[in-house]
């Protein structure tokens, strides 16, 4: 008797399975830091660790991932707690495209995934390009009302607002807990669906001849390889932490769209449409994503000109 044959869709759900086993630790995580947020930050804490004036609040926001490294799955959850703990909405904004490259973990999966690669001018050209990036989107957001960014249900969670920092201590655990798990549960729900869409992608488009062929074409004409890969990010929905491996074994496409794969994807795909639609408004969203995009697309035709005299400063192999 001959067993019978292979599931259409199994190769779907072994990657669902896969991703959601990646992203999910991360994303409880994410919900359990935001949990401790709410129970012990005071209401206003983050007006007195912020500059007060707004340019250098959103500069110092672009770097608060190297003090509280979060992936990008687990960031959402974690703005949302310090959005109603008094952080502007700027430097939240900042702060959510930020944290998921400008931190150690990051840092230093880089430097290991271009070894040999000249690691240190990919890594801090991925560093300087995030961070510049996400600070013009922050001062954008800034000039937005913020009933046109958030959701309303975050926006009343702001209103209703009131310190937990006090009471006993086993108190504020159980407080945090609880916070915990109403945010895992809120965006899991987001988590779940944008995975599913991801994994259709990846094993139903991306592994077709037609697609293989056309990653082919990209690959030699940077005006093409460029957005090529940032929309092959987007569609991958990697891990910021492991995205560096996948980007460095792409040996057939050139640096600087290597770069724009690594800036563009930890910012925007497909499960994080998802999770920001968990707190933003969808039009935001929409617009955040192709701001991103064309953002993106040009700080790369700058770094590409202007990155040769600075490579030759670093003493190292050629890109």
């Amino acid at each position: 008797m001959s067993p019978p044959a292979p599931s259409p869709n199994g190769d779907i759900l072994f990657a669902f399975l896969s991703i959601v086993l990646e992203g999910a630790p991360y994303l409880l995580l994410g919900t359990i830091i935001s949990g401790f947020i709410d129970a012990y930050l005071p209401s206003n804490a983050m007006d007195r660790l912020l500059p007060k004036r707004p340019l250098f609040a959103i500069l110092v926001a672009g770097l608060l991932g190297g003090f509280f490294p979060v992936c990008e799955c687990a960031v959402v959850p974690v703005i949302r707690r310090l959005l109603k703990k008094g952080l502007p909405l700027s430097c939240a904004v900042t702060y959510m495209l930020s944290a998921p490259i400008i931190n150690p973990v990051v840092v230093l999966s880089t430097l290991s995934a271009f070894k040999g690669q000249n690691p240190v001018f990919m890594t801090c050209s991925r560093l300087l390009m995030a961070y510049i990036a996400t600070v013009i989107v922050g001062l954008v957001v800034s000039r937005l009302r913020v009933d046109r960014v958030l959701r309303d249900h975050v926006m009343a969670e702001g209103d209703t607002a009131h310190s937990h920092a006090h009471g006993s201590h086993d108190q504020r655990v159980m407080h945090a807990l609880r916070v915990a798990r109403i945010d895992f549960l809120d965006t899991a729900l987001y988590f779940v669906i944008g995975v599913l869409i991801t994994s259709v992608f990846n094993t139903r488009l991306v592994v077709l001849p037609e697609a293989q062929g056309a990653i082919a074409t990209l690959s030699g004409n940077d005006w093409l390889a460029v957005p090529g890969l940032m929309g092959l990010a987007f569609v991958l929905s990697l891990c910021s932490t492991t995205d560096a491996f996948i980007a460095a074994s792409l040996a057939g496409f050139s640096w600087i769209a290597r770069l724009a794969f690594l800036v563009f994807g930890p910012m925007a795909d497909l499960k994080l449409i998802f999770l920001y639609s968990s707190v933003f408004k969808k039009a935001f969203v929409a617009r955040l994503i192709a701001g991103l995009f064309v953002l993106i697309l040009l700080l790369s035709a700058v770094w590409k000109y202007a990155a040769p005299p600075l490579l030759q400063l670093i003493h190292g192999p050629a890109v």
